[in-house]
């Protein structure tokens, strides 16, 4: 029996074994699930990152419905589920915000946030430019004066011309 004390050596091969590996988006395609796939997990240590990626992984991550109260400032700001302090509490002790060890943190929280901030800034600056040449497009085609088409030579030497990466 394998429950027996000291039996610790298995004889034979695991009997049955999955073909296909699970996925978790394979029937529940919804908004949520995708939410959950493409979650960045900051301000935790090696170890419960690991644990967050095996929950989301394996359909186990739930998203909390409100927030729950941080331990350190006592607050409800905690909005991360499995995280037992918020994030500037957790920014400001350097502590892992779901042990709450002083272990090293994998993707500090600044960091993810300027990553976040950086994405919609570059958003945003590539909506402005586009917005940019559409307003360049018309004016150009009503070029019947001299002053028209200073007013079009100063748009153009404004607007930027950036490769975005994408």
């Amino acid at each position: 029996m394998s429950s027996e004390k000291g039996n610790v050596s298995r004889t034979r091969p695991q009997r049955y074994q999955n073909a296909r590996a699970f996925r978790n988006d394979k029937y529940d395609t919804s908004a949520r699930r995708k939410k959950i796939n493409a979650k960045l997990h900051d301000g935790v240590c090696q170890h419960c990152k690991g644990i967050l990626e095996w929950r989301v992984k394996f359909s186990k991550y739930k998203l909390l419905s409100k927030p729950k109260k941080c331990v350190k400032c006592l607050q409800k700001t905690v909005k991360d589920p499995y995280h037992i302090i918020c994030r500037p509490c957790a920014g400001k002790l350097e502590v892992c915000a779901k042990c709450g060890k002083e272990e090293e943190i994998v993707i500090p929280i600044d960091k993810g946030q300027d990553r976040t901030e950086s994405v919609t800034a570059k958003n945003s600056q590539e909506s402005s430019g586009l917005e940019d040449e559409l307003a360049f497009e018309t004016n150009f085609s009503s070029t019947d004066s001299d002053e028209d088409s200073d007013v079009l030579e100063e748009q153009f030497k404004n607007m930027n011309f950036e490769r975005a990466d994408i």
